[in-house]
């Protein structure tokens, strides 16, 4: 009995962190106050750089730049259901925020009790951010979470209510900040302060927010097609086409996005490529799929090959489900003369 209390009593944080400026400070803010911190980044397929770095990699790089102790944990299969029907609904593109905080917060409250930690902190500045960091809507956050005087903001902590852990004497409130709004003077002066010398500029992060790549997610999403995180890097490649029923063409830009798009192409759909002239690899998916949508789709994929000024052009068409291959003669078909698709 007495090791479990003194295990809770530790004076310890979960600490969302997404490696930028704000959650970097936040945790050293607590650490200035004799807080033992437990960072956390949350990844999915939208956010986190999940494609751009692996685990050891981002943990090697926090614990260099900053000295701090870094834990990564996906939360993708949390995310694919929110994502189809959230509660607070979408922002500006296909964003979610506000169940998105609300997703990761309850999450830090589970590891909460797991750590022995004593309250949820994060980078949060009131008014930064349109959606989530509204005063109305992090209060939200904070009852839908189930995380009422558990969430510290350290940076704008001062235009707030005082958390239990103020309360209770863990936090120094008069160590806390005011902070508020879009500008980042403050932080980069506190930074310097702190001699944090190295940080990422400030960016959007979250592909959901993307007005391009969040109309081909939410496609994806609303045409109640599978959701996977296969589906959604396909999302971030390529030219993409679809039908008014399930057809669905991708085409590559490069040769790095051929490779890309057969590696994710797996076991079902068609792969179509010029087989004559160099060209872009195509991959064609739906459950309409017909010998007038291949014909077509042969068309797109010879309109972007170096065969793009003849009449026809040969276009090999692979079956993925059993390998079967066939060649269609198509004439190059140009976005002017589309009729039957439209492109995201």
């Amino acid at each position: 009995m007495f090791s479990f209390f003194f295990f809770m009593e530790k004076n310890k944080a979960i600490c969302l962190f997404s490696g930028g400026l704000d959650s970097i400070l936040a945790v050293k803010i607590l650490e200035e106050q004799g807080i033992e911190t437990v960072a956390v980044q949350f990844v999915s397929p939208f956010f986190g750089g999940g494609e751009d770095k692996d685990t050891s990699a981002r943990v090697a790089e926090a614990d260099r730049k900053w000295g701090i102790s870094l834990q990564v944990v996906d939360i993708t299969d949390d995310y694919f259901p929110m994502l189809k029907a959230p509660e607070h609904g979408y922002g500006k593109n296909f964003n979610p925020c506000i169940d998105c905080k609300i997703l990761m917060v309850r999450k830090a409250r589970e590891m909460m009790d797991l750590a022995g930690a004593r309250f949820i902190a994060t980078g949060e500045v009131i008014g930064q951010r349109p959606m989530s960091q509204r005063r109305d809507t992090m209060r939200i956050v904070e009852r839908d979470a189930g995380v009422d005087g558990l969430l510290l903001r350290p940076l704008s902590a001062k235009l707030m209510p005082e958390t239990s852990a103020e309360k209770a004497g863990i936090v120094d409130r008069t160590r806390l900040f005011d902070f508020s709004g879009r500008g980042r003077g403050n932080q980069i002066s506190l930074a310097a302060a702190m001699g944090i010398t190295e940080y990422p500029s400030p960016a959007g992060g979250c592909i959901l927010t993307d007005p391009v790549l969040s109309k081909r997610i939410e496609y994806v999403v609303k045409a109640d097609r599978e959701v996977s995180k296969e589906a959604i890097a396909l999302c971030r490649i390529g030219r993409h086409f679809v039908w008014p029923g399930e057809a669905y063409l991708v085409i590559a830009r490069n040769q790095a996005e051929n490779s890309r798009l057969l590696g994710l192409a797996g076991s079902s759909g068609f792969v179509l490529k010029a087989k004559d002239v160099p060209g872009p690899v195509g991959l064609l998916r739906g459950e309409d799929v017909n010998d007038a949508c291949l014909s077509l789709c042969a068309g797109i994929v010879a309109r972007y090959s170096k065969g793009r000024s003849q009449p026809m052009v040969a276009v090999t068409v692979t079956d993925l489900a059993d390998a079967a291959e066939r060649v269609l003669e198509a004439a190059p078909v140009w976005e002017e003369h589309e009729m039957t698709y439209r492109r995201l």
